[in-house]
């Protein structure tokens, strides 16, 4: 616009403020714009992050697992659960020996329940260093074979806490160089048998600041190309404990490295955390943070001087029921 002989400097300057009022009002507009736009692509990424990669990469699936005492032997226990919470569990974990068979009866029962095995190979006292060079690689194969046989979808994981130094495989007895090796080596002969439905779970144990027990994951990490989803195993210990505070940090650690899809992979809460307060953080957390879902430790025993994990009270099965209608209703 060509300004007039006519206007006076109080008109300008009102007019050269309302010039700048309106282009302040399109940047911001631009602003929200571009931010709407990025929080769209965000909760994209974050609901795509939350497929099961592959041959998995389907619907959006939430997750409610379960390991009970009896399982592989039984799957008795979880059906006892499943009543007690109003819902069949979608994965049924268990632990495997090592040179244990695939457990195929547990295993198709699981399938006939609508749940996915979960699979924890722990090898025990092996060295790491003897699986990456092949000395096991016939009980590998066999495995595979097992699993292929079975035909169902499997989640595995190998040396679960590895960051940890509680297990023979953990950092004060083994060397990350020799996990990552190991893990490899046991995904490529998978691989080699043709195997299409397992999902690679590469599971590690909350981080600690205070604690030099337990190490940051990245060094264990196998590569993008070797694992499906991270899984992350913490525990409540205390009342003050949130999931944001337990497994906040760890789940940063591993948005350090990797974009792929988070299971809380083993889980629970002492009688004195409070259990029906953390079960219902518990559904909050997963949601809040965009992750698959959780297995919950249903067991008795004793950890550190405490009495673990077992769900054991009206008030806390009444939060499971509750927070698993709303978390695994469409």
């Amino acid at each position: 616009m060509t300004e007039t002989r006519s206007e006076t400097t109080g008109q300008r300057s009102i007019r050269r403020k309302a010039t700048r009022a309106r282009t302040y009002v399109s940047l911001v507009a631009c602003a929200i714009v571009i931010l709407v736009l990025a929080t769209v692509v965000a909760v994209n990424k974050l609901f795509r992050s939350a497929v099961t990669p592959g041959s998995h990469s389907t619907d959006v699936v939430r997750y409610l697992g379960v390991d009970e005492r009896d399982a592989p032997g039984s799957y008795a226990s979880i059906d006892q659960f499943a009543r007690a919470i109003g819902r069949q569990p979608n994965i049924a974990m268990y632990y495997e020996s090592w040179l244990g068979n695939f457990h195929l009866g547990f295993a198709t029962v699981a399938a006939q329940h609508g749940a996915i095995p979960l699979v924890q190979i722990s090898t025990g006292n092996t060295s790491l260093a003897s699986i990456a060079s092949g000395r096991y690689d016939y009980y590998w194969r066999s495995y595979a074979n097992q699993v292929k046989g079975f035909g169902k979808h499997v989640i595995l994981s190998l040396d679960h806490e590895m960051n940890g130094s509680w297990y023979f495989w953990g950092y004060k007895h083994s060397s990350p160089q020799a996990f990552v090796g190991a893990w490899r080596r046991v995904v490529t002969i998978f691989r080699q048998q043709g195997v299409k439905n397992v999902t690679w779970l590469w599971t590690v144990n909350v981080t600690d600041a205070l604690d030099n027990h337990i190490r940051t994951p990245a060094a264990w990490w196998p590569g993008n190309s070797y694992v499906d989803w991270v899984g992350i195993d913490g525990y409540y210990y205390g009342y003050a404990e949130t999931f944001a505070s337990l497994f906040g940090p760890t789940i940063a650690d591993v948005r350090g490295f990797t974009h792929h899809p988070i299971l809380i992979a083993e889980t629970g809460a002492t009688l004195s955390a409070g259990q029906p307060a953390k079960i219902t953080d518990l559904f909050e957390g997963v949601r809040r943070f965009g992750l698959l879902g959780f297995v919950l430790f249903d067991q008795d025993g004793v950890v550190q001087d405490v009495q673990t994990w077992h769900i054991d009270s009206r008030a806390a099965y009444a939060a499971l029921r509750h927070g698993t209608a709303a978390y695994m209703a469409p």
